[in-house]
């Protein structure tokens, strides 16, 4: 379970106040796989970094009776200058799970072969989504927030992304960001739609697919 207890969070824009979360108060149900939605620039990634603690609120919080991962897809998750093993070992320490296994599992995962030894600031933006999400899934978390990466890589990727993604889904949930919708009705159960700083809860995804999509139709007309 997630819930926003009164969230509020703003930006300065050009000297102007610019509202993208506009005092949330909704629950979130567990154990499902939750589509975020909304038009480009409506708080998307801010929310979930704000779910998982890496960007302050204005005001109110995040309340969660369960652990959530970091929002996997973001490059600013490792260090550029360790290694794609040193990062993940690093990761391994901080969550208190088997280094070996955590390594071993990512290595396998990720499939970047010699890349995986050295800089992560010398991965292309394909590599470094492989291994945050081959980091993010070798760890049981509640919650997984997942931002495209599963639409990283050829086919046999993707296919084994979605097998790791559906063994992790029987017993966690996920809140997930994409612009592919053919990816997001392939994944998702739910969704919720974030517009004009509101947050749209639908307990079927294609209805929420298609209220999303009907707000970009009453934009570009408007």
């Amino acid at each position: 379970m997630i819930r926003f207890d009164h969230l509020t969070k703003s930006f300065r824009l050009r000297g102007e106040r610019k509202l993208v979360i506009d005092d949330l108060d909704i629950t979130l149900p567990s154990g499902q796989s939750l589509a975020l939605l909304g038009r480009n620039g409506a708080g998307k990634s801010t929310l979930l970094r704000i779910i998982a603690g890496t960007m302050r609120p204005d005001s109110g919080r995040v309340i969660s009776d369960g652990s959530i991962s970091w929002p996997v897809g973001f490059a600013g998750s490792f260090h550029g200058e360790l290694t794609g093993a040193q990062n993940v070992r690093f990761i391994a320490r901080i969550y208190g799970v088997d280094t070996d296994e955590l390594v071993d599992f990512v290595k396998d995962f990720s499939d970047i072969g010699k890349h995986f030894d050295m800089p992560v600031r010398s991965y292309s933006s394909g590599m470094k989504s492989r291994l945050t999400f081959g980091a993010s899934m070798g760890i049981h978390f509640d919650t997984y927030l997942v931002d495209e990466v599963t639409a990283v890589g050829d086919a046999a990727f993707r296919a084994k992304s979605r097998r790791v993604f559906n063994e992790r889904m029987k017993t966690s949930s996920a809140i997930m960001v994409s612009h592919e919708m053919g990816q997001m009705r392939e994944f998702c159960d739910a969704g919720v739609v974030l517009t004009g700083g509101e947050l749209l809860y639908f307990d079927n995804i294609h209805e929420a697919i298609e209220a999303h999509l009907e707000i970009i139709r009453i934009a570009q007309d408007g």
